[in-house]
Order: C-alpha cells, then sequence, then structure tokens
C-alpha cells in the first residue's frame, strides 16, 4: 500500500512539474509590486505552464539566490528597478555564480529607467555593451508605430527573427510585427561564440539620448544594435537580454499597430508568442539536447572473433576497450530534443551535420554522422570507417555546439593495439613477397637437382679394379 502511494505521489507531482528540463521555481525581481498587473497575461502563461512564481523585491532582505549552497530557484527573471541598483543580494558576482551552477536569467531594460552599473557591469562580463548614457534609447524615423509613437518615433516595430545561419535553428519566428517599445538597444562582442542576436534593429534606427541635444554621435546605429540577445554558457545555462520589458505588458500583447513599413495597415502584434518562445528557450523548455545511447563496436563478424571483441555465440561486442589498428568499426549515437512537454526526434538543420571525431593528439578522422534510424523520441546516428594504422588511445568524441542549443560533447576512450603474432597476413599473399618466395624456391630446387645429378653420377668402383690387376 505504501509501495503504492508513492507511485501516486510521484506521478501527480510529475504531473504539476513545468515543462522545463531544469525545474520550475520561478524567481521573478520586480521593485514595485503594484506593476504586476501590467504583466498579468505574461504570468498566467507561465504558470499554465507550470511555473511557480515567486515575487521578491530587489531591497528584501529575504532574498536568496542560494540556501545551503544550493541554487533555492531554478530561473531568474530581472525587471528594471527604479533604483540605482539591485540591492546587495543581486550583485554581479551572484548572478554569475547563479549562472555557473545552470541557473536561468531573463534581464529586462528600459529606457524609462535608467541602467544601474552593477547591470552595465554585469554585461561586460558577458561581452555585452551597453550605451554610456543611462538615458539612451534606440528610435527609427521609419519603422515606429504611427499611433502611440508619432511623435518620439521610440516605439519600433521590426519582422520576424531570422535564422541566424542556415545551420541554425530558429525558435522565435512569429507571424507578424514584433514591437520592441523604448528600447535599450545594446553590442555585442565579436570575440565571444557564446553570443547570439534575437532581435537586431532594423538598418534605419540607431540610439540616442533625447536628453542631450549636443549629442551628434550615436552610440551604435543599424544592425550593430541588438534589442533581445542570448548567451548561452558552456555549462549551458541560458542568459538572455530583453532590450525592453514593456514589451512584455498586456498593452502590446493584443495591441493593432501601424505603420509604412508594413503597408500603412493596422496589423495585430505577435509579442505574446514571441514572449512564450523567448521564455521557452531561456527556461530550457526548447533547443535542450539529451544524449541516449552511445555505441561503438566491429563490423566483419569473422573480424570479432579473430580479434577478441565478440562473445562466444559470435555476436558484437558493444563499446570494447580495446580494438586492433585497421579495424572496420561503427560508431553510433542517439539524440532527441526537448521540445516543450516532450522529447522528440532531433533533426539538425539541412545545411548542418553532427561529426565525430576520432583523435589522440590531433584528429585522425572527422567523420559526418547521418541519421539511420528514428523512434518516437530519438533520432539515431551513425558512421563506419577504418581505424588508422596506428596505434595508440584514441578517442571517439562527438562536440556538437551550436548556438540556441545545448551543448554536446561526449567521448569514449579506447586503446588501439598493433596486430598480434599470428595476425599478420602470410607472405605468399603479399604480392611484394612473390620474388623472394621464388628466389627460395628455385633455390630448393637447384640444391636437389644438384644432389640428385650427384647421386646418379657417381663412378663403377668394380670396373676400376679389374684395369689394375690386367696391367
Amino acid at each position: 500500500m505504501r509501495v503504492l502511494f508513492s507511485l501516486l505521489f510521484a506521478a501527480l507531482l510529475g504531473a504539476v512539474q513545468a515543462l522545463s528540463s531544469t525545474g520550475s521555481r520561478l524567481l521573478i525581481v520586480i521593485e514595485e509590486l503594484a506593476e504586476k498587473e501590467k504583466y498579468g497575461t505574461f504570468w498566467g502563461d507561465l504558470e499554465s505552464r507550470g511555473y511557480r512564481l515567486s515575487f521578491e523585491s530587489p531591497k528584501s532582505e529575504a532574498l536568496r539566490l542560494f540556501k545551503h549552497g544550493e541554487r533555492a530557484y531554478d530561473h531568474l527573471l530581472l525587471l528594471p528597478p527604479k533604483s540605482k541598483g539591485l540591492g546587495p543580494n543581486l550583485t554581479p558576482q551572484i548572478l554569475l555564480e547563479f549562472v555557473n551552477n545552470a541557473g536561468n536569467i531573463m534581464l529586462g531594460l528600459s529606457a524609462t529607467s535608467p541602467t544601474p552599473a552593477a547591470i552595465s557591469s554585469l554585461l561586460l562580463e558577458l561581452d555585452i555593451h551597453l550605451p554610456p548614457d543611462r538615458n539612451s534609447v534606440v528610435v527609427d524615423h521609419f519603422s515606429y508605430d504611427e499611433r502611440s509613437a508619432g511623435d518620439k518615433h521610440d516605439v519600433l516595430l521590426t519582422k520576424s527573427p531570422k535564422s541566424l545561419r542556415p545551420d541554425v535553428k530558429n525558435y522565435f519566428a512569429q507571424n507578424g510585427p514584433i514591437v520592441v517599445p523604448r528600447a535599450v538597444g545594446h553590442v555585442l562582442g565579436n570575440a565571444s561564440p557564446l553570443l547570439a542576436p534575437i532581435i537586431r534593429a532594423q538598418s534605419t534606427s540607431y540610439a540616442y539620448n533625447p536628453k542631450d541635444e549636443n549629442d551628434e554621435e550615436p552610440f551604435a546605429v543599424g544592425e550593430q544594435l541588438s534589442l533581445v540577445s542570448a548567451f548561452q554558457a558552456r555549462n549551458s545555462a541560458r542568459f538572455t537580454v530583453l532590450g525592453s520589458t514593456e514589451m512584455l505588458e498586456d498593452e502590446w500583447f493584443n495591441a493593432q499597430v501601424k505603420s509604412s513599413a508594413f503597408g500603412g495597415k493596422a496589423v495585430a502584434t505577435a509579442n505574446r508568442n514571441f514572449a512564450s518562445s523567448l521564455s521557452a528557450w531561456t527556461f530550457q523548455e526548447l533547443g535542450v539536447l539529451k544524449v541516449g545511447r552511445v555505441e561503438h563496436y566491429l563490423n566483419d563478424a569473422s573480424e570479432k572473433s579473430s580479434t577478441g571483441n565478440s562473445s562466444a555465440l559470435g555476436t558484437a561486442q558493444i563499446n570494447p576497450k580495446i580494438y586492433r589498428i585497421k579495424n572496420d568499426v561503427t560508431f553510433t549515437i542517439e539524440l532527441s530534443e526537448y521540445d516543450m512537454d516532450k522529447l522528440v526526434p532531433f533533426v539538425p538543420p539541412p545545411a548542418d551535420t553532427i561529426q565525430l571525431e576520432l583523435s589522440m593528439l590531433s584528429p585522425f578522422h572527422r567523420l559526418a554522422l547521418q541519421p539511420t534510424s528514428r523512434t518516437a523520441n530519438s533520432t539515431l546516428f551513425s558512421t563506419s570507417f577504418t581505424l588508422p594504422d596506428q596505434h595508440g588511445i584514441f578517442n571517439f568524441r562527438v562536440n556538437y555546439k551550436r548556438p540556441f542549443l545545448t551543448n554536446i560533447d561526449e567521448k569514449r576512450t579506447v586503446t588501439v593495439r598493433h596486430f598480434a603474432h599470428d595476425e599478420w597476413p602470410r607472405s605468399f599473399v603479399i604480392s611484394a613477397a612473390w620474388p623472394w618466395i621464388g628466389g627460395i624456391g628455385v633455390t630448393a630446387v637447384g640444391w636437389l637437382a644438384f644432389v640428385a645429378l650427384w647421386l646418379w653420377s657417381e663412378p663403377v668402383r668394380g670396373k676400376a679394379k679389374g684395369a689394375k690387376k690386367a696391367q
């Protein structure tokens, strides 16, 4: 009975768990709790996906991201504060430690609230640069909402995000314009492969300080500016920078906007769907790869039995510890992708390939893994090849890292030995040895012929004795 109760409790717990692959505890840091009502639809969407929301003020003494050395929350949403900082419990060092412990963060900015110096310092650690002027705002005199920003042109209308590269999946595409009101633009560093823009500003946009009339040189222009960006750490923790928190408000979820850049007609915004996609990616409901089976084995059955990598019945041994040079080997890896609430087969973009490296100090082979079979929730990728004529300690390694996908780095170590003394090919099989074999044969035949001739030509001894007596 106790076992049945435990199973029932586990089933109920799984039913109420969030769709996120990393947990359901979400902390929302908002300075004025009365402003929660502005984001009611967004909070409702998060709760409908199973998240347990906790609201705290950055000035609260009870605010702690860690408890007993472990994360107290799985995800963190920071809304822009009205004050100059986030308090002693949300310093850049603590937030970076949260990311290093696999916590996910969504950071919201707004041009209506000056960005605290602590936030600027935190983003500099990630190679994200904010304007030095804390009152900077991004404007666009061509692509803006004519109804709400007819004078200031600071309510931007952007098109659906496009794929970053042909080999990168796009999780943020929408049917309709996305409104980005009063955004803080930022510039991404070129040196970090961990950064990726999600929404770039239009080519006619620029960032400037509206309070400084003598500001003749803008901070950045056009597609240099990012409005929404993503950072994924090496431990696959995610950090999203949202240039405008207002785009999450109820006002823009169901708004009708009008712009000459979109035909001059009133169109509905796609902010709600975009906010759902962005939060799902940040909190690891999308773009999460899972590794199933990783196998390697010999191909030829006769070769398996000769090298000892088989059972008594002659079946292949999976993942043997030792191979022989020039063995024919097959490597297989099973990959799944977490899609909101379930695991589905992972399908790379058409322009992308998953590669296998066979390396010692440097790669000897770099081979494309091809999808060979598919189940209800996984895809099997495999390749076959011949081991090099080099003995030593080798690694089968799949190192797959792409923007917006969690990192995969699977490595299996094996030993590759020389031929055993009874495994070398016989000399009569080697064509280069045929002259030597022929020489040996000629020598042997010549010697036998000489011995036979010598024995045949021996003198008759009886005739020699009779000749002496006659004399």
